[in-house]
C-alpha cells in the first residue's frame, strides 16, 4: 500500500515599496514580522532616492527576493500606482506558494498573532470557496501611546489571498478583487498595526503632502507650509490610549521616537452629533452602520 504524505503548505510573502528611508517606512520591521510564515518574500522595490535596497539587505535572509521596478506617474490620480505595484509584487510569486501573505511597508504583525494565522491558513487551504483571509486592524496615530478608532478608519481588511493570478489589488491597494467581484474571505482573529499616522507633527505634515502626490497629480507640495504649521490632531476624530505591547521588531523604533503627543485627546473631536450617535452605536454593539466592505465574509 501507498501512502502520500499531504502536501507541505507553501507562503509567500508580498510588498512593494520606495524611499523607505527618506519617507521612514518601518518596511524591515513590515517584512520581518511575518518572515516567519513565509517560505519566501518578493518585494517590488521602486527606483529610490536613497539606500532602500541597502536596507532590505541587510536583513539576510534567503527567502527575500527583490523585483526592480518603475513607477508610472500617470497612474497618480487616485493611488492608482500603489495597486499597480502591489500586482507586480504578486505576479512574481513562485506559482507552487498556496497563500500569498501582504504587508505593507507602514504596518506590522505582532508575533503572538503568528500561530493563529498559520493555524487560519492551514485550517481553510482545503476549502477553494475561501479565497482570503481578512484582519482587523489597529491605526496608530501621532504616537505609538495612542491609536485613532473611529467611522474615518477601515476596521477590518484582506492582507492573505490565494496565489491566483486572477485576484488584483483594488483601487489604491487597500483591498482586492477577483476579476471585477469582492473575494468571499474568513475574518480571523488577528489585527494588522499599522504605523504610517505615527510621526512627528512635521513629519505628518510632510508625509500628508507626499501622499496628496499620488492622489492628486497637479499637487506641488509646500516646505514653507510644513514650516510654519503644525498637524492637526483633531482630523483623528478620536483617540484612544494603547494599552497593550507592541511587536518585538517594533521595539527599538518605539524607544528611538523623539516626540511625545502632548494634546488633551479628551478634546480634539470634533464629531458631529450624527458621527457620535453612529459611533456610540458601534461601541456597545460592534455594528458599523453603513461600513464599507470590499469582501465577503464567509461564516
Amino acid at each position: 500500500m501507498t501512502i502520500f504524505a499531504p502536501k507541505r503548505m507553501k507562503v509567500a510573502g508580498f510588498t512593494f515599496i520606495k524611499n523607505a528611508v527618506k519617507n521612514d517606512y518601518p518596511v524591515v520591521e513590515a517584512i520581518t514580522s511575518v518572515l516567519p510564515l513565509c517560505d519566501e518574500f518578493v518585494i517590488a522595490l521602486g527606483q529610490s532616492d536613497d539606500d532602500t535596497e541597502g536596507l532590505i539587505n541587510n536583513i539576510g535572509s534567503s527567502k527575500i527576493r527583490i523585483i526592480h521596478t518603475v513607477w508610472d506617474n500617470s497612474l497618480r490620480d487616485g493611488g492608482r500606482v500603489f495597486a499597480v505595484e502591489t500586482d507586480k509584487a504578486f505576479a512574481a510569486i513562485s506559482p507552487n506558494a498556496d497563500w500569498a501573505f501582504y504587508i505593507q511597508g507602514d504596518e506590522c504583525v505582532h508575533e503572538k498573532y503568528l500561530p493563529v494565522i498559520k493555524k487560519a491558513m492551514e485550517d481553510n487551504l482545503q476549502d477553494t470557496n475561501i479565497e482570503g483571509l481578512l484582519f482587523k486592524y489597529v491605526h496608530f496615530y501621532g504616537s505609538y501611546d495612542f491609536y485613532a478608532h473611529s467611522r474615518r478608519y477601515y476596521r477590518r481588511e484582506i492582507r492573505i489571498v490565494r496565489n491566483n493570478k486572477a485576484i488584483h489589488s483594488y483601487r489604491d491597494a487597500q483591498g482586492f478583487r477577483l476579476d471585477d467581484r469582492k473575494l468571499n474571505v474568513k475574518l480571523i482573529d488577528a489585527y494588522i498595526y499599522h504605523y504610517g499616522w505615527v510621526k512627528s507633527s512635521k513629519g505628518l505634515l510632510r508625509k500628508g503632502q507626499n501622499f496628496t502626490q499620488f492622489y492628486n497629480p497637479e499637487y506641488v507640495p509646500d516646505e514653507k507650509a510644513i514650516e510654519e504649521n503644525e498637524f492637526d490632531y483633531g482630523n483623528a476624530d478620536r483617540l484612544l490610549p494603547f494599552k497593550s505591547t507592541h511587536p518585538a521588531v517594533m521595539q527599538a523604533r518605539v524607544q528611538r521616537a523623539n516626540w511625545k503627543l502632548n494634546i488633551d485627546v479628551k478634546k480634539i473631536s470634533r464629531m458631529s452629533f450624527r458621527r457620535k450617535a453612529l459611533q456610540w452605536i458601534e461601541d456597545v454593539t460592534g455594528w458599523r452602520i453603513g461600513e464599507y466592505k470590499n469582501y465577503r465574509i464567509v461564516k
